[in-house]
């Protein structure tokens, strides 16, 4: 129910936010197209962000080593500290790409600023996370 709810209402919103350019077309087969490719995008996305926690979570036959309980907790507490040297809009520019799954162009409309300006984050908080992590 949630996600049907989600759907429906991005399509409406941007529908809405496109009204004048499709005052003359038919709706209707506009909005069944648009919630099928919505529910579809968001169902691949969900599908990768549950095949990736499942890859991290160890299996139940097979502990993990205290030896790489260790190592996985620095390097969290490295990535986090990494993040927390980066700029505000970096920062935010990045997480919304990594972890939301935000494509270039939908951060460039949320936050308004240009397609490359996302570009140039994401690029600078890849290499900042390179340097300082490896």
């Amino acid at each position: 129910m949630e996600t049907a709810s989600d759907v429906a209402q991005d399509v409406f919103m941007r529908i809405w936010e496109k009204r004048d350019e499709w005052n003359s077309h038919p709706v209707k087969p506009l909005l069944y197209k648009m919630a099928s490719d919505f529910y579809v995008s968001q169902y691949r996305k969900n599908l990768t962000r549950i095949n990736f926690e499942q890859s991290l979570t160890p299996e139940p036959d097979s502990e993990r080593s205290p030896e790489d309980e260790l190592l996985f907790r620095e390097l969290t507490a490295s990535y986090t500290q990494v993040l927390e040297q980066m700029s505000e809009r970096q920062r935010t520019v990045f997480l919304m790409h990594r972890e939301d799954g935000m494509k270039y162009t939908e951060i460039a409309h949320s936050l308004c600023i240009s397609v490359k300006t996302v570009e140039k984050h994401v690029s600078a908080a890849l290499q900042l996370l390179r340097t300082k992590l490896l």
